[in-house]
């Protein structure tokens, strides 16, 4: 029983795809009690920092009671900078807090393009169990805007005009900011890698 969130902000439908392609099963809880059930908990999302408002103190309250009994979270994209403290894109809101920093937008030049859209390479900083079985310089799908800032629980960094956190992992808690259900074998193996850490 794997838990995908839905607050309206991500494309729920091929994030199912690809963990069914791994033989996994997800469900949509429709109110927080519900996670009680879920041996794992995933945060999809894209878009605005301002969409994770919908996910209110009752949802906080519930995934952070889910997390500190070592159930596993990941968070994919925005789902990702959720996990962190905050995001200048929506400044009074906070995020989960599960791990320090706030996400910031990447700064545009005349040779770097925002939104980052596309093929990027991951450069491994720490090893964690996310990455097991995943070549340092493999090739993900990113499109984002904001980023994660690079920190001691950072995996993996991008670079994009400057290094941003593309990988984090703190024990059970993980987050990705590539989509890893757009990234062929490689975010499979990533996706594969969450669903050991749930047993």
């Amino acid at each position: 029983m794997i838990a995908l969130i839905d607050y309206k902000a991500g494309n729920l439908t091929s994030v199912r795809k690809a963990f069914a392609a791994l033989g996994a099963t997800l469900f949509t809880p429709e109110q927080p009690a519900e996670l009680a059930e879920a041996q794992a908990i995933i945060v999809p999302g894209v878009g605005h920092f301002g969409a994770t408002k919908a996910l209110g103190p009752q949802w906080i309250d519930a995934i952070l009671a889910r997390v500190g009994e070592g159930r596993p979270l990941l968070g994919i994209c925005l789902g990702m900078q959720w996990l962190f403290e905050g995001s200048e894109e929506a400044p009074d809101l906070r995020g989960l807090g599960l791990l320090g920093g706030r996400c910031y937008r990447l700064p545009s030049t005349t040779t770097v393009k925002i939104p980052h859209v596309g093929w990027n390479s991951l450069d491994f900083q720490h090893e964690g169990s996310i990455v097991d079985r995943v070549v340092n310089g493999s090739q993900v799908y990113f499109t984002h805007s904001f980023v994660a800032p690079v920190t001691g629980d950072t995996v993996a960094v991008t670079t994009h005009g400057q290094p941003f956190s593309s990988i984090v992992q703190r024990g059970h808690v993980a987050g990705v900011q590539f989509h890893p259900e757009k990234s062929g074998d490689v975010g499979l193996q990533v996706l594969r890698n969450f669903l050991s850490l749930a047993g």
